[in-house]
């Protein structure tokens, strides 16, 4: 997928004129950089993240905020209430992944802890949530500094658990709308491994995608393998169901459409010469629209139904479909705010830095936010971390870039850092502009 013609990457636009906040984070950046340092050699898992949401609520309680811990169990709301004027919330992830770090980084990670099943795993920072953090830190910094300068409610969030996609509901359930000032405004940003570093991408319209777990238990009567005519081979039949589940794409689906079926796991089976009784699909399903969603989760649960019947299996051996809970619902950016970001942007930074990438498959459960209160303007946008010489090397081909949650991805995070809080600041001194 190629988001710039690689000779953009010759044209990221020669520095603007000294600007107050441009040069108040240029002079602050040492500092972010050792923070970022320290984030990123300690990443905590989901609903873990007790020692980087204490850097974030030291900071923020350092800088002014009424700082409040333990919403949605480790995430950090911190309010700062200026004046009249509309209330912003500004949000940033915190949790890293369940990956063995591979980049090769000085201050690389080394930490350990276990998955949600209970086994021993590295932990990395795939995903660069640490450098949302050390933005976070930046932009609040600059915010407080400039208290002169805006009017309204500031809320800024360190939110738990989006790497499985709970934590924004959690922090939702346990009073975020209610306990605190409710926004009328939310933004974030996402650093980018497929945009050149310092390019600025927001996407109006569906921006992520709905992402639904969908287990299949395909039943079977299982035997010797040597008599497969005394069996019913559940193998064979989920062989069957995988192959025809493409078809919801290549035939069902509005070609203008879009949506992805993928079967990521098969579990069946144990020897070489024994029909099992049993096997599990493991399948990810990502849509947009919620029809279309709706469209996929009955195709899948009618294509096993219709090839169970095919296979000629009776009734009780029927396959099992289960939706699961984990639901991540689409990400949706709002107008007007998304052109307003966008021209915004294009004006601080230069055109030159500002693209309008593709809608992505993958999931954020930012998008909880916006779906909680619709009249609630939203934009999370994205910040590349793709250096230069990575991007002119790869001719602007992602294929050949690490991507997000890759052992090996290692963002250019001062880049990064330095755009996303310059472009933090300048958004929310624009919503709350006296």
């Amino acid at each position: 997928m190629r988001l710039i013609a690689p000779a953009l990457i010759l044209l990221l636009a020669s520095p603007a004129a000294a600007e107050p906040v441009r040069e108040a984070v240029a002079k602050d950046m040492p500092a972010l950089m050792t923070i970022y340092r320290d984030l990123h050699s300690h990443p905590e898992l989901s609903f873990e993240e007790v020692r980087s949401a204490g850097i974030l609520a030291a900071e923020f309680k350092r800088l002014g905020f009424a700082v409040t811990p333990g919403v949605g169990k480790t995430g950090v709301v911190a309010v700062m209430k200026n004046g009249p004027g509309p209330v912003l919330l500004l949000r940033t992830d915190m949790d890293g992944l369940p990956v063995p770090e591979q980049t090769g980084l000085p201050f690389a990670s080394k930490a350990m802890g276990k998955t949600r099943e209970g086994q021993p795993t590295p932990i990395m920072h795939a995903c660069g949530h640490d450098t949302h953090m050390t933005a976070m830190i930046g932009t609040a910094r600059r915010l407080a500094a400039m208290k002169a300068s805006w009017s309204g409610t500031l809320v800024l969030i360190g939110q738990p658990a989006e790497e499985i996609g709970i934590g924004a509901a959690a922090m939702l359930a346990d009073g975020l709308f209610t306990r605190f000032p409710k926004p009328q405004y939310v933004v974030g940003f996402h650093d980018s491994a497929n945009i050149p570093a310092g390019v600025i991408g927001v996407k109006p319209g569906f921006a992520l995608a709905n992402v639904d777990s969908v287990d299949v238990t395909v039943k079977g009567l299982g035997g010797h393998g040597a008599y497969p005519e005394a069996t019913k081979d559940p193998i064979v039949l989920a062989a069957r169901i995988v192959t025809t589940l493409q078809t919801l794409i290549s035939r069902e689906l509005d070609p203008q459409d879009a949506a992805v079926v993928t079967v990521g796991s098969i579990q069946g089976g144990a020897k070489h010469n024994i029909i099992p009784d049993e096997v599990k699909l493991l399948i990810t399903v990502r849509s947009y629209s919620d029809a279309t969603r709706t469209q996929m989760l009955d195709g899948i649960a009618r294509i096993a139904r219709g090839e169970a019947i095919a296979a000629g299996m009776p009734q009780d051996k029927m396959p099992v479909v289960t939706v699961k809970d984990e639901r991540t619902p689409a990400t949706f950016n709002t107008e007007p705010l998304s052109g307003r970001l966008s021209a915004l942007f294009a004006t601080r930074f230069s055109a030159d830095r500002v693209t309008t990438p593709p809608a992505s498959m993958a999931g954020e459960d930012f998008s909880r936010y916006y779906l909680a209160d619709k009249s609630i303007q939203s934009v999370i946008f994205w910040v590349g971390g793709v250096g230069k010489a990575a991007w002119k090397k790869a001719d602007g081909d992602v294929s050949k870039l690490p991507s997000l949650h890759s052992p090996f991805w290692a963002p250019e995070a001062d880049t990064v850092i330095e755009t996303a809080t310059e472009a933090m600041t300048a958004a929310a001194l624009d919503i709350l502009k006296k």
